[in-house]
């Protein structure tokens, strides 16, 4: 596919680094997220412990005709439906095992 329009709605830049050169995609503004539930269930060693409950999706646009969103891995398996929606994929990370950029876009496969 070419001439697809790009929008990164995570809260950083996506570095793509490819055989022919790197491709970055910077933050849109916009952070597509599941909204979180937390209950605390108790402490370890005084440090709480909570219980997390991910509901629905903010801040994803309604498909548009050749546009794809890149989100978090969290955010596309809670919409497996949509073909638009893509997280970074085949991290690479530096010589200090920071991650540095990925090679590929990916798509979470439905359950």
């Amino acid at each position: 596919m070419n001439n697809i329009n790009i929008i990164n709605l995570t809260p950083h830049e996506v570095n793509i680094i490819t055989d022919n050169g790197n491709i970055s995609i910077p933050a849109s503004g916009t952070i597509a997220r599941c909204k979180t539930e937390r209950e605390v269930t108790g402490t370890i060693n005084g440090i709480p412990v909570t219980r997390t409950k991910f509901g629905e999706v903010e801040n994803l646009p309604e498909p548009k005709e050749n546009t794809i969103f890149i989100v978090s891995s969290l955010v596309a398996q809670a919409v497996p439906h949509r073909n638009d929606v893509f997280i970074p994929d085949d991290s690479v990370r530096d010589e200090q095992g920071r991650i540095i950029g990925c090679r590929s876009l990916g798509r979470i496969w439905p359950q």
